[in-house]
C-alpha cells in the first residue's frame, strides 16, 4: 500500500514538472506573440507590458529547477526519469535565454517606435511565427517523448537562418541606399537576429528530446552524420551580421 501511494506521488511530480514546463514555454510564445504584434502596430505599451512577462519565465525558471533537485535527492530516479529530470533542468535553461530574447526584442520595438517606419514588417513577422511554431512543437515533443516531432523542429531551423538571411540582404540595401536609414535598419536587423536565436534554442529543445527518448546525443551531429540545426558554414559567410545596439539587457 505504501509503495503505490510513493509511486502515485511520485509520478504527480513528474506531472507537475511536465506542466511547470508547459506553462514556461507557453509563456515565451505569447512573449514573442506580443512583441510582433507591438512591432507592427507601432504600440509602445504592449512592449513594455510584454517585457514584465520575463519575470514569470524567471520564476518558473528558479522553481522547475528546485523541483528537479528535489526529485533527484527525493526519488533517485534512473533511466527515462533519470534523463526526464536532467533534461529539464537543461530545457528551463533555453527557455529563460528566450525570454531574455523576447525582452531584446521588445526593446528594440520600443526604440523602433520613436522613429517613422523604415517599412512593413510582414517577413519579420513571419519569420517570428515560423520560431514560434518550431518551440511550440519542441515542447509537445519533449513531453509526449516524439521522436518524429522533434526531427521535425531541427529540420525547420534552416527556413528561420533562410528568412533571416533574406531580411539582412534586404536590409543592407536600404543602409546602402540612404544612410538615414541604418539606425532604423539595425534595429529590424537585431530583432531578426534575436528571433534566429530563438529557433537555435527551440532546435535545443528538439535535440534534447532525442536524447531524453533514445539515450543518443545527437548535437552537433543530426541525422546522416550532419548537423540538420544549422545551415552550412558557406551560407553562415554571408550572413556578416551588424553589431547589436549596446542597449541589449545581457549577452546571450
Amino acid at each position: 500500500m505504501v509503495r503505490a501511494h510513493l509511486d502515485r506521488e511520485y509520478e504527480g511530480e513528474l506531472r507537475k514538472l511536465r506542466e511547470d514546463l508547459l506553462l514556461m514555454g507557453a509563456k515565451v510564445e505569447d512573449m514573442l506573440t506580443s512583441s510582433m504584434r507591438a512591432l507592427a502596430r507601432r504600440d509602445t505599451k504592449l512592449a513594455e507590458k510584454t517585457m514584465a512577462v520575463d519575470r514569470e519565465i524567471n520564476r518558473l525558471e528558479m522553481e522547475i529547477d528546485e523541483a528537479c533537485l528535489r526529485v533527484l535527492a527525493r526519488r533517485q530516479p534512473v533511466a527515462s526519469d533519470l534523463r526526464f529530470i536532467t533534461m529539464a533542468l537543461k530545457l528551463v535553461t533555453d527557455l529563460e535565454r528566450m525570454g531574455d530574447l523576447g525582452v531584446n526584442i521588445c526593446e528594440r520595438v520600443i526604440e523602433l517606435n520613436e522613429e517613422e517606419p523604415l517599412k512593413p514588417y510582414v517577413e519579420v513577422v513571419n519569420m517570428a511565427e515560423a520560431a514560434q511554431g518550431m518551440l511550440r512543437d519542441a515542447l509537445d515533443a519533449f513531453v509526449e517523448g516524439d521522436i518524429e516531432r522533434a526531427h521535425s523542429v531541427i529540420d525547420r531551423d534552416s527556413v528561420v537562418d533562410a528568412y533571416y538571411k533574406s531580411i539582412f540582404r534586404e536590409l543592407l540595401t536600404y543602409m546602402m541606399e540612404n544612410p538615414r536609414n541604418i539606425y532604423r535598419a539595425t534595429r529590424v536587423q537585431s530583432i531578426a537576429k534575436y528571433i534566429e536565436r530563438m529557433a537555435d534554442h527551440a532546435t535545443n529543445l528538439a535535440e534534447m528530446v532525442v536524447f531524453m527518448v533514445r539515450g543518443k546525443d545527437i548535437r552537433h551531429a543530426g541525422r546522416g552524420g550532419k548537423s540538420a540545426s544549422r545551415i552550412p558554414l558557406e551560407s553562415k559567410r554571408d550572413l556578416l551580421e551588424l553589431p547589436a545596439p549596446e542597449s541589449t539587457r545581457k549577452k546571450q
